[in-house]
């Protein structure tokens, strides 16, 4: 029996019938046609198909989408802003500390890092490098061995 849940995507009001076994990231994907958020191990494990709910860092092939009713969901497509498309500061560290490399998991990094970065903002934290690396845990990068994707992390609170 489909279920009807209301909830915002990147500041975006959305209606969507769902399946209570229907998962965020399949209706992110295939319902609302952003495919920023990206499949990869399906389990957990990769962060790939990181999102923000409410803020807070999620991997949206867990989370089930009835569960996103009237929440807030932040995917990648969501930092982009203004009229000339801006990046947000966590995707110009990833541009600028050359973090990018195949971009498979850029989207779920990127989200991971902006969650984590906007907690420890609200919280005055700064923190240092092995914080950083605990910070990222679960998301899984094949190519740029983690080097310049920390480096770039930290000069968000170097700016900060």
């Amino acid at each position: 029996m489909k279920k009807t849940i209301k909830f915002s995507i990147n500041g975006t009001k959305v209606q969507q019938e769902v399946l209570p076994a229907y998962l965020l990231i399949d209706v992110i994907r295939d319902g609302l046609g952003l495919r920023g958020t990206k499949p990869g191990c399906l389990e957990g494990e990769c962060g790939a198909c990181t999102v923000l709910i409410d803020g807070l860092a999620v991997n949206s092939c867990l989370y089930l989408a009835v569960n996103a009713d009237g929440k807030e969901v932040t995917t990648i497509e969501g930092l982009i802003s203004g009229p000339d498309f801006s990046l947000d500061p966590v995707q110009q560290a990833m541009v600028d500390f050359g973090a990018v490399q195949c971009g498979f998991c850029t989207s779920g990094m990127v989200m991971s890092i902006k969650g984590f970065y906007d907690e420890c903002v609200s919280a005055q934290i700064q923190p240092n490098r092995e914080q950083i690396k605990k910070g990222l845990e679960g998301n899984l990068c094949r190519c740029t061995g983690y080097k310049k994707i920390i480096d770039a992390v930290e000069s968000l609170f170097e700016e900060a």
